[in-house]
């Protein structure tokens, strides 16, 4: 009996043939009106089914009638699009102003392989300007190695990533998120300064709520024993004015700077990567501790 082999062409020529039938007319037999421009792209349901588990649940619908199309108002045409070519080719086109959304889709629709895809592409195209979209899109997501590999980044170039648009716009669950770690490369002054430009950018712009409503669950997480004494004095003068930072918060600084006792496992207490030396320093722990 002739043994049996299992082998491989080549799987290119094949994409290229496949991506042809998207969105055509011929054989297609599934259309959908898809975005606020209510874009017509045509399909086929044996493809879409074969591939996706949540295409072939919405199919199994026998009332839908096969000229009845189906609507995706919550989709950009331009991304569903992007969405078919890998359910037809297995490939995909990505670039840093549609891999959000694809990955979103890529989790929508069950689509477990375009999903890792997304998440490379993340990961190799992060920088200063994108990686607090990254961090927000993994936190929003719950993608754990994206959110990791994010942090790490924020880690190393803290001092820019401050700075911009993107960490203005998280969400107060990233900012915690960040504001964890003690491996950020940033005295704490200066993260007190960003904390307090995005809960201004926030109260203004986005959730339209009092700063001292929208720091509430970030302020946690400063550090103020980090502080020298006379910074601290400064921040609590500034407090008086907008009290957004709660006064056992200050008081518990303080303490700390009367007794130079730290607890262990506070990260109160635990210097940061980036923190500038002070003589105020003794008795807290280093952050490789």
């Amino acid at each position: 009996m002739a043994k049996e082999r299992y082998l491989k062409g080549d799987a290119m020529p094949f994409a290229k043939q496949m991506k042809r039938l998207i969105n055509s007319k011929d054989f297609s037999d599934i259309k959908f009106i898809v975005g606020d421009s209510r874009k017509q792209i045509r399909a086929h349901r044996c493809i879409l089914a074969s591939r996706c588990e949540v295409f072939r649940a919405m199919f199994a619908d026998q009332n839908n009638k096969e000229d009845t199309p189906y609507v995706m108002s919550d989709v950009d045409p331009d991304v569903f699009l992007t969405v078919l070519e890998f359910i037809y080719t297995n490939c995909v086109a990505l670039s840093t102003k549609n891999a959000f959304e694809v990955l979103s889709c890529s989790i929508e629709y069950g689509l477990d392989d375009l999903r890792k895809v997304c998440v490379a592409f993340l990961m190799d195209s992060l920088s200063v300007s994108s990686c607090c979209e990254v961090l927000q899109s993994a936190v929003s997501y719950g993608q754990e190695d994206l959110k990791a590999k994010a942090l790490a980044f924020i880690d190393k170039n803290t001092q820019s990533v401050i700075k911009t648009k993107g960490f203005q716009e998280l969400s107060a669950e990233a900012v915690c998120c960040t504001l964890q770690s003690s491996k950020l490369t940033a005295d704490e002054p200066d993260i007190i300064a960003a904390v307090r430009e995005w809960a201004a950018a926030n109260s203004q712009t986005l959730t339209r709520q009092p700063m001292q409503k929208v720091i509430q669950s970030v302020v946690r997480h400063i550090r103020l024993a980090l502080l020298a004494p006379d910074e601290l004095k400064q921040l609590e003068r500034e407090n008086e004015a907008q009290q957004i930072i709660p006064v056992t918060a200050i008081a518990a600084a303080w303490k700390f700077h009367a007794l130079h006792e730290s607890e262990l496992g506070n990260p109160q207490t635990q210097l940061r990567q980036g923190t500038i030396s002070r003589p105020s320093h003794r008795g807290l722990h280093h952050w490789d501790m």
